[in-house]
């Protein structure tokens, strides 16, 4: 069966890096994304956890039957400027050293370019993939990457050419349903190009924000460049599940051994043993019904 983990970014406030195995299998999820937090590594900051943290948590996971099956650093390698771009990349290396230590065989991401300089940007990432595609290499970790809404690259096809011309099987993917609009809406035929390349797949919802004429959300003044997405419950957005999930059957990721499914619900914290829960029971259906 497809593993299912759950991202805890939820939990950041009141929960400890170390006791996220025993929240997870309380809740009833086998398998965990670790996603950024105070004590694993801010958003665009080195990590913070030394040898003695990682075999804790190793142990700690181990005790609670909970595989960690990804982490999530979001670091700015595709950034226009150098002193950002250089250190995206120490910290990125760093976490891929620590993926490796955890036994981790996966590492998620965003571009984290900007758009408004969007050639800079595309020149940066790919800068910065030649340091550290001989690192994954090394490893054994494959980098996936979410063209998420504001970086240099939205569109889903167009950042799938720009993974696929690295020319290395050490980067792939992410799928981030609640990125569905701004990748194109368009998952039927941007996952069968992306084949077994596609890394992982995270669920939550997303209003269309293309709809009623591009005022499904209006900001102030008009004409503000301003990326409007939500993380919520399945089923409390636009997002086609049933179309997405036969999709992802139809190119053999349901039933690939390795295929990742992360639940990561942000909008519902103060609901959020109930909104995971739920989730998980949502996507097992989903699965199961494709």
């Amino acid at each position: 069966m497809v593993r299912i983990a759950l991202d805890p970014t939820p939990y950041n406030d009141t929960v400890h890096l170390l006791d996220f195995p025993d929240l997870v299998a309380r809740l009833g999820y086998a398998h965990l994304q670790l996603t950024p937090n105070p004590d694993f590594g801010r958003h665009f900051h080195y990590p913070k956890l030394d040898d003695e943290m990682i075999a804790t948590l190793k142990k700690r996971a181990a005790d609670a039957g909970v595989e960690i099956t990804s982490i999530l650093p979001v670091q700015r390698f595709s950034w226009p400027d150098e002193p950002q771009r250089e250190a995206a990349v120490r910290n990125m290396r760093r976490y891929i050293e620590v993926a490796a230590e955890l036994g981790v065989p996966v590492v998620n991401t965003e571009f984290s370019g900007r758009p408004e300089r969007e050639e800079e940007s595309e020149a940066a990432f790919y800068r910065s993939m030649e340091e550290l595609v001989p690192v994954l290499e090394r490893e054994g970790i494959t980098l996936n990457i979410d063209p998420h809404p504001d970086d240099f690259v939205e569109d889903g096809l167009e950042a799938w050419r720009i993974i696929r011309g690295l020319n290395t099987r050490a980067v792939g993917f992410v799928y981030v349903a609640a990125h569905t609009f701004h990748y194109g809406d368009r998952a039927d035929t941007l996952l069968p190009e992306i084949g077994d390349r596609l890394g992982a797949v995270y669920t939550a919802d997303s209003f269309d924000h293309t709809r009623s004429n591009g005022l499904r959300f209006i900001t102030n003044p008009p004409g503000n460049a301003v990326r409007v997405h939500q993380h919520l419950a399945i089923g409390d957005g636009d997002v086609d599940w049933s179309a997405l999930f036969a999709t992802l059957r139809a190119t053999g990721y349901l039933d690939r051994p390795d295929a990742l499914i992360v639940s990561n619900v942000f909008a519902e914290d103060e609901r959020a043993d109930e909104v995971s829960r739920t989730q998980l029971d949502r996507i097992r259906t989903l699965w199961e019904g494709a």
